[in-house]
């Protein structure tokens, strides 16, 4: 297009300085504004004279963050545990091992991917009270502790290892367990990045889960803590802007920290069949 020819010209790079600039002012706007919100005395005013931080500490002490911090971690952490180990194992066996079934198998995982978490909620809460794992930790973990998303991730990226690697490490006596410690999981540490971030952010912003399957205080996670805020301090903005930026401020820190694996994981997703 002729508009991408001006914005990649030699003689006119400000051009493309200036829409990466207007872009991420355009993105980070509401991010600012939150911000600045959380800093205001008062409630309405879009641009206060003076800033207080007295908004984030009543936030923590009247949202007991530091319970809801904790629960959160662990449920989040236990989950993503579950998944990267059952995502590996299932990933490699599609990836590696010739059985019958194979693809009506991946094609199941696939299809999972398109039924929505509510849909199966009924069902999950009997086997949770049968089981009588209502308001405990299992229930917010064992329901998520599959990912379709995630055992079709690891296999795409155990395709993409030469077959080479393997058939050397046989040779050298190697088992399939020694194999896929030693040489398939380290090799694909950018999907096991990408897995832990997807399945630590989703687990740290859900809400459905502990909101259906929890009543017990001590089991507030930080989304529960974020609605019941928000019902009793509806009219607080700076206080549930507060609130907001406390809840948030891990996974951005998380992803920072992973994001460079992060974007090659999504970049060899897919890459082959």
């Amino acid at each position: 297009m002729q508009w991408q020819k001006w914005l990649n010209f030699p003689k006119f790079p400000f051009l493309r300085v200036l829409g990466l600039t207007g872009g991420a002012i355009l993105v980070l706007s509401p991010l600012l504004l939150v911000v600045i919100t959380s800093l205001s005395p008062q409630t309405g005013v879009i641009l206060p004279s003076s800033f207080t931080l007295e908004n984030y500490q009543q936030a923590w002490q009247r949202g007991d963050f530091l319970l809801a911090f904790a629960n959160s971690t662990l449920v989040a952490l236990a989950v993503t545990g579950f998944q990267l180990v059952t995502s590996a194992l299932a990933g490699y066996a599609l990836a590696r091992l010739r059985f019958r079934g194979q693809q009506a198998i991946l094609l199941l995982i696939l299809a999972t991917l398109v039924i929505p978490f509510q849909i199966l909620v009924i069902p999950i809460f009997i086997l949770l009270k049968w089981g009588s794992l209502l308001n405990t930790y299992w229930a917010l973990i064992l329901p998520t502790a599959v990912s379709g998303y995630g055992i079709f991730l690891m296999r795409q990226f155990f395709v993409s290892i030469p077959v080479d690697i393997e058939e050397a490490a046989v040779i050298d006596g190697a088992s399939r367990l020694d194999i896929l410690w030693s040489i398939m999981l380290p090799l694909a540490r950018p999907g096991l990045v990408t897995l832990f971030l997807f399945a630590f952010i989703g687990e740290w912003n859900d809400l459905f889960k502990p909101l259906i399957f929890t009543t017990r205080p001590e089991l507030q996670t930080v989304q529960l803590a974020l609605a019941e805020f928000q019902e009793q301090f509806t009219n607080r903005w700076p206080l549930l802007m507060a609130a907001v930026i406390i809840a948030t401020i891990p996974v951005v820190v998380l992803f920072l920290l992973g994001q460079k694996q992060f974007i090659r994981g999504i970049g060899t997703t897919g890459i082959k069949n």
